[in-house]
């Protein structure tokens, strides 16, 4: 059976309006909307970052705030910070997404040294990242080459679904298509973007205006002037 990502009437204060949407973790999802439409926060309810003021957040069927290790580690998100270890090297921190499957133990080897390190070069050679570059602080790293570490990690944690949040901005156009690439053939995933350009690359869009869900709907039935009308002031 597939795994749902399910918001029931889930608000937000001011950020975000009463939003109830089901999601299939199977699924390729798109989030558009202007700064300050919500997404982000959007995405902070879908992996229990934040709790909603009223309504609820389930996955599979429980509250995702409330998941066990095992579960939380089915939902993985590339933040937009990409929140990586400057201090630790490029597998010390591509293995940190292997922590949910691994005890304290493991957890603590990763810190003394390398470990498991030709599931971290494979996934390295997949998101066209010099293997060099194995043992080198991450603080030592380009951008471009710092994206590449996070969408390895992501990876590394195997996760039904990805939650994106804005994975392509600030990325040079080859390395945006590779990043979206990899991303929509790793899993079921919902994505946010400042592209509606690449709505088709999707099997649905979810378009956020004020904090309300305003569009919920497959990229062949948006007309362009709802995509104007998404990101046009108000």
């Amino acid at each position: 059976m597939t795994s749902l990502l399910e918001l029931n009437q889930a608000c937000l204060g001011q950020r975000l309006q009463p939003i109830s949407v089901t999601l299939r973790a199977d699924q390729r999802v798109v989030l558009l909307g202007a700064s300050g439409a919500g997404k982000t926060t959007f995405l902070k309810l879908c992996n229990g970052s934040l709790q909603p003021d009223t309504g609820s957040v389930h996955w599979c069927g429980q509250p995702v705030q409330h998941l066990a290790r095992r579960q939380q580690r089915r939902i993985g998100t590339l933040w937009q910070d990409l929140r990586l270890v400057e201090e630790l090297s490029v597998i010390q921190n591509i293995n940190s997404g292997a922590l949910g499957r691994h005890g304290l133990l493991w957890a603590l080897r990763n810190l003394m040294g390398s470990l498991e390190q030709e599931s971290c070069l494979a996934l390295m050679r997949l998101v066209n990242l010099d293997g060099a570059l194995m043992n080198q602080p991450v603080r030592e790293l380009s951008g471009g080459q710092r994206q590449r570490v996070a969408l390895a990690r992501l990876l590394r944690q195997i996760p039904e679904m990805v939650l994106a949040d804005e994975p392509l901005s600030a990325l040079d156009p080859t390395l945006a298509d590779d990043v979206l690439n990899t991303l929509l053939r790793s899993s079921g995933c919902l994505i946010s973007l400042h592209r509606p350009d690449l709505i088709h690359r999707f099997e649905r869009v979810l378009g956020l205006r004020d904090g309300a869900l305003v569009i919920d709907a497959p990229p062949e039935a948006i007309h362009r002037d709802q995509l104007e009308w998404l990101y046009a002031s108000p």
